[in-house]
């Protein structure tokens, strides 16, 4: 026990009596090989205590074939004797964008809203980057239960379409609030019933943060997200409608009373225990608040955020006099795959090249 998780429990090492885990003890934003002895235990690390490990144990535990990566090492495979400790370099990927046009990856923490957490942040600066401009930024926001976005992992865990922007000489900023996994229950639960409200608070942390930052052009906010990413975007665009220009919502939850039962229940409880956090979550009464330039994305086939839930927002946008964007993927389902995938992707890029940049 301690101020750490177990993120997985991956077997037995029979000839010496130890549990294998993997934990994030030596970094919350890290998962490690560890043995824990029965009857003492006691820790033992298997691994060379940075990165993220994905380590699969022998049927005996006696081995592990561990495929890692580091924020400087794409991928690496080694083969540990868990009773000896010592491993065996397999593998180790060269870098696929070497002679790319990259940016610079960083990683970082800020305080949460109650000025105690820390929060963990990475930082996607523009393809040749000078402190001494102003750039448009674009926070990509999940900000919901069981995942998370930033691991010490290859590029901090940056996915490719930062990079891409990047190049068009945008910041790309992600945090993971309260609410998102592996930071313990405490930290997990503090948005039990009112999802959205402490998530908010904790990315406009982030923002005053950005805001800071002599580089970043506080007029040319943006934000990003799908799923509970798109809930969150519409959240902060109708919240506060001063900060953010312009906003792209894909699959977005609208009204938690429409989503699925078992994950819906699960994190708000039910609609007839909890009607003031429910009331208090719906984005459509905040459709009358929004002011920048929004453009919701939804597969007309998704079956976990059903179009319902847009269609309503865009109704209520209606009679209210806001005016949303509205784009759809015929017979697709939450997310988008192929060339539909690189589609969406240039769509969510040239809605900021035309209203952001």
């Amino acid at each position: 026990s301690g101020n750490w998780v177990v993120i997985d429990f991956l077997g037995f090492n029979q000839k010496d009596k130890t549990v294998l885990i993997h934990s994030n003890e030596l970094s919350p934003i890290q998962k490690n090989l560890f043995s824990v002895n029965i009857n003492t235990g006691k820790r033992t690390l298997l691994d060379n205590g940075r990165g993220y490990h994905e380590a699969t144990p022998s049927h005996s535990g006696l081995w592990s074939f561990d495929r890692f990566s580091e924020p400087d090492i794409p991928r690496k495979i080694t083969v540990t004797n868990n009773s000896k400790n010592q491993s065996k370099e397999l593998f180790v990927s060269d870098n696929p964008w070497v002679g790319y046009n990259v940016p610079e990856y960083s990683c970082g923490t800020i305080k949460a809203a109650d000025g105690v957490t820390d929060l963990y942040y990475r930082m996607v600066k523009p393809v040749d980057f000078d402190p001494q401009k102003k750039y448009p930024t674009v926070i990509y926001v999940y900000g919901g239960p069981h995942a998370h976005n930033v691991d010490a992992r290859w590029n901090y865990g940056s996915r490719g379409w930062e990079t891409y922007m990047a190049q068009k000489g945008y910041l790309l900023f992600i945090l993971d609030n309260r609410g998102s996994e592996h930071r313990g229950r405490e930290f997990e639960q503090s948005t039990f019933r009112q999802l959205g409200q402490v998530e908010m608070q904790d990315q406009m942390k982030g923002v005053e943060f950005l805001k800071s930052l002599p580089y970043v052009d506080a007029e040319r906010m943006g934000v990003h997200g799908w799923s509970f990413g798109g809930f969150m975007t519409i959240s902060l665009m109708t919240n506060y409608p001063e900060v953010f220009k312009v906003g792209v919502a894909g699959g977005p939850v609208i009204d938690w009373k429409w989503y699925e039962v078992m994950y819906g229940e699960r994190y708000m409880d039910t609609p007839q225990n909890n009607p003031e956090g429910y009331e208090k979550t719906s984005l459509i009464a905040k459709a009358k608040e929004l002011k920048g330039k929004l453009q919701i994305i939804q597969g007309m086939n998704d079956p976990t955020v059903v179009p319902q839930h847009c269609l309503k927002f865009i109704h209520e946008c209606n009679l209210v006099g806001t005016q949303p964007d509205f784009y759809v993927y015929p017979g697709e389902g939450h997310n988008m795959r192929g060339h539909q995938s690189t589609h969406l992707h240039e769509r969510i890029t040239q809605y900021f090249e035309d209203y952001l940049k």
